[in-house]
This record gives structure tokens, C-alpha cells and sequence, in this order.
């Protein structure tokens, strides 16, 4: 797991920088807009807005855009319907990838993806194929520079998380979806820094890939997948060693 977990933090960054030019507030407002819409336009009883509302500041959204995002939700203003979709697709080297799509033009989506796929080496699945191997979990990735993993794991196993587990310097705390705000409050009033916490879905099994150009092809496949405009979060259930993965980003 660690190259993937290695991946998914050069991701995160990734997406930090991508903030500062302003290439994620699209993907961040339709998430804001779907959350309002199922859920009402307050973050205290609704959690997937709660959730949306942290990737806003984290990409600088301006308020007034939020604001507008959540009243397109609620019906006060007019604005785009998204449908939510899932896309099941494999990747190089047998991979299994989920896709979480917001869109306005499911016609115009599809083909969008199914091109990529084959552009990159993968095929589209059947309903069910693929999310049978994912489970929804919220993570956190907390620094462990001056923390007691032991301290650690009691701080979070009392708020109701499920695990801890400690790669080099990063802890990674897995919960349920309905404990990652009591885990994340339970950090808080300790004091204890968190890089980032997400709802997430969590692969039952990996596929490792050990092989250099299999694993350049599954790694430009979900950049591309990640970068399609109506796509929000990407998953999918490998693991490269962190030599090959460090390797790849330095080509």
C-alpha cells in the first residue's frame, strides 16, 4: 500500500498547486451545489457539505462563491442540474478503477471516458464489476513529527476510528464515514495537525504492479481520468513499490 498511499499524497499536493491557478474550483463548486441540493444548505446537518466546504478553503474558493454554490443547491438561485454517475473501468495491468462523476451532459461525458480508456490502456466495465472491491471510508493523514504513535492510536480509536497505521513519517487513520468529524474534532482538541482528511473509497484488495512501463501507462490513465472535466475523484486498487514510483515521477 505504501506507493499507492505515496501516490495518492503527490496527488493531494498536486491538487493544492492546481488550487492556486484556479483548475479546481469547477470540480469543487458542482460538488458543493450536488451536496446543498441533497442535503440543505447547512453544513451543521449536512455532512457531505460539511466535507465540501474544507476542500473549498483548501482551494481558496472565494465565499461569495460558495455562497452562490449552495443556493444553486437549494433552489434560491438558478443554476446547472448535475447527475451523479459512477464509471467501473480496468486499468494496465488488471487495475480495478471508480470513477465519481458530477455532469450536465451524460452524452457527452461517456464517450469523453470511454476514450480515455482506450487511449490509455484500459476498458469500461459492467455495473458491479468493480465497486464490489471499494468500501467507503473517511482517512486522515496526520504528520507524525513529535506525535506518540501509541498516544496516537488511543486519541483516535477512542473518537471511534477503525485503524491507525504508521509509514515513515505519516500516520493514516481509517473510520467509518459516519466517524471522520468525531475523529478529526478529537485531533483538534488535541492539538494534533492533520494534512488532510477525506471521505475515500478503500480497496478490499491490491494488484501490485512491479512492471516500469505497466506502471507509467495505469499512472498517465488516471491522471487523464482525474483531469476530464466532469470527473471528481478517482480510485482505484493498486500498489508500486515506492522505488518504481519514485523513479516515475523523477522521469
Amino acid at each position: 500500500m505504501a506507493g499507492h498511499s505515496k501516490w495518492k499524497g503527490i496527488k493531494h499536493k498536486k491538487a493544492i498547486v492546481d488550487a492556486a491557478r484556479g483548475k479546481v474550483f469547477t470540480k469543487v463548486i458542482r460538488e458543493i451545489t450536488v451536496a446543498a441540493r441533497m442535503g440543505g444548505g447547512s453544513p451543521d446537518a449536512n455532512s457531505r457539505l460539511r466535507l465540501a466546504l474544507v476542500k473549498a478553503r483548501e482551494a481558496n474558493l472565494p465565499k461569495d462563491r460558495i455562497d452562490q454554490a449552495i443556493k444553486r443547491g437549494t433552489g434560491d438561485l438558478p443554476g446547472v442540474t448535475y447527475e451523479e454517475q459512477l464509471m467501473e473501468a480496468y486499468g494496465p495491468g488488471g487495475v480495478a478503477i471508480l470513477v465519481e462523476i458530477l455532469t450536465d451532459n451524460k452524452n457527452r461525458t461517456a464517450p469523453e471516458m470511454r476514450s480515455i480508456l482506450t487511449k490509455h490502456g484500459g476498458n469500461s466495465a459492467g455495473a458491479g464489476a468493480v465497486a464490489w472491491m471499494f468500501q467507503k471510508k473517511g482517512i486522515i493523514a496526520v504528520p507524525m513529527q513529535g506525535q506518540s504513535e501509541d498516544a496516537l492510536m488511543e486519541i483516535a480509536l477512542e473518537a471511534g476510528a477503525d485503524d491507525l497505521k504508521v509509514e515513515g513519517d505519516m500516520a493514516t487513520i481509517t473510520a467509518s464515514p459516519q466517524a471522520l468529524e468525531p475523529v478529526k474534532q478529537a485531533l483538534a482538541a488535541s492539538k494534533i495537525p492533520v494534512e488532510s482528511a477525506d471521505l475515500t473509497m478503500v480497496p478490499s484488495t491490491n494488484v501490485r504492479v512491479d512492471n516500469p512501463d505497466i506502471a507509467k501507462q495505469l499512472l498517465a490513465l488516471l491522471d487523464a481520468l482525474e483531469e476530464q472535466d466532469d470527473s471528481q475523484h478517482v480510485y482505484a486498487n493498486f500498489e508500486i513499490p515506492d522505488e518504481l514510483l519514485a523513479q516515475l515521477q523523477e522521469s
